[in-house]
């Protein structure tokens, strides 16, 4: 199986420029921990209820600083034509829950660890992923 197969393909995404409470209300609104951050269709880096948490909350920063500031910038891709037992290997050595999937330098899709739980032939794979992820 593919990653095309069973990633998530309607992305909500924010800018750079946008706020911080901006990611943090889409994430409310959409039930993630994740936003991607782009220039257009261009994936720059992601923003996670982690990085929110950490780089701006406890430090003390305001709801309307910009996302570049609190962003994950070291960026793990995939690509909707790799296999699926091969994302779950990256997101495990990773430590990720949820891989962008980028095609012709355009974010395309993300794939999740639920994603790959709902399917019954890789919820073995999940469950090693997570495992993995869970290390300290």
């Amino acid at each position: 199986m593919i990653v095309r197969d069973i990633m998530s393909k309607n992305i909500t995404w924010v800018n750079e420029h946008d706020t911080v409470e901006k990611a943090a209300e889409l994430m409310k609104s959409c039930d993630c921990g994740c936003i991607p951050v782009c220039n257009e269709d261009k994936l720059i880096g992601v923003v996670t209820d982690r990085d929110i948490a950490l780089r701006s909350v406890a430090e003390g920063q305001s709801p309307h600083q910009r996302v570049r500031d609190v962003m994950s910038k070291d960026l793990v891709i995939g690509s909707p034509e790799m296999n699926v037992n091969d994302a779950v290997k990256i997101m495990g050595e990773k430590q990720i829950r949820r891989l962008p999937i980028v095609e012709n330098d355009s974010l395309v899709g993300i794939v999740a660890l639920g994603d790959i739980s709902l399917e019954p032939v890789l919820q073995d794979n999940a469950e090693d992923a997570l495992k993995n992820i869970s290390k300290p």
